[in-house]
């Protein structure tokens, strides 16, 4: 694992099969707008795409069905997590699809290779995005385009019933996490990255996701209270703050009146020509 992220699939609070199913219910769930958006930016059939942080291949499985003409490659410095990618999906061929083992910061590619570069909630989880942007710069060909997918937690969504201390409990586990070299308030930011990383012709753009649309099922998973249990045993949400976020799991598992919206920032940007 590069020591520059403070993501590692081995040490998240869930067990390793549930982390695989939050992130595979956290991928296909609002997928249809996400694509929209990314078509939007300029994403088409029978390009070059390259996925990064491509984790066990959920978004890239998406990303060749929704692309039956393009090439994708899916890099990941997580060899367990490839694994998982390369197991689900060994029945694509070599030719629509290459695994990469490698760091976002160093990747083991050539410069100007490819047409559009996805990194889908990964940026939240550098130490040095700046660096990493100019990694995905490098492999862009001029004129390609990179779309980053990620959170803000300080416009999340919301919640009913509401959550009183949902924003400090937020802001509290963001302080934490910014402690440690990862940033969840990465969405307001990422225009900023983008222009001083040599970008042009940048945009951003929310998607939304709300139960009442996509299902409750998938919120269930972004609610589990076992994700929230060792911040608690850390001192760093109080027991009352928990308390309102358990209130808010049981509704959402039992009572048909309640929903959850979501928002995931998308910003784009293009290598210049020359």
């Amino acid at each position: 694992m590069d020591s520059r992220s403070t993501y590692n699939s081995q040490t998240t609070v869930l067990s390793f099969q549930e982390e695989l199913e939050r992130l595979r219910i956290q991928a296909v769930m609002g997928w249809s707008k996400e694509f929209r958006n990314l078509a939007w930016y300029g994403l088409k059939n029978g390009m070059r795409v390259l996925e990064v942080g491509s984790g066990p291949g959920y978004i890239t499985e998406q990303l060749l069905n929704s692309l039956p003409d393009s090439e994708i490659t899916s890099l990941e410095i997580d060899h367990t997590l490839q694994s998982q990618a390369k197991e689900r999906l060994k029945d694509v061929s070599s030719e629509r699809l290459q695994f990469v083992e490698s760091s976002i910061y160093q990747m083991d590619l050539p410069d100007d290779t490819f047409d559009f570069v996805v990194a889908r909630l990964i940026f939240l989880h550098l130490n040095n995005p700046f660096e990493a942007a100019q990694e995905i710069y490098r492999v862009l060909k001029p004129g390609g385009r990179i779309a980053i997918i990620d959170v803000d937690d300080g416009v999340f969504g919301a919640v009913n019933p509401d959550i009183p201390a949902l924003h400090t409990v937020l802001m509290k586990i963001a302080d934490y996490v910014a402690q440690h070299g990862g940033n969840r308030l990465i969405g307001r930011s990422l225009p900023r990255l983008l222009s001083e990383s040599g970008y042009i012709h940048i945009d951003m753009d929310a998607v939304l996701q709300h139960s009442d649309l996509l299902g409750i099922e998938g919120f269930k998973h972004q609610f589990n209270l076992q994700r929230f249990i060792h911040f608690v045993e850390k001192g760093i949400i109080s027991e009352e703050e928990f308390a309102q976020l358990q209130g808010a799991f049981e509704a959402i598992n039992h009572s048909p009146e309640a929903y959850a919206m979501m928002n995931f920032i998308t910003a784009c940007g293009t290598k210049p020509l020359s």
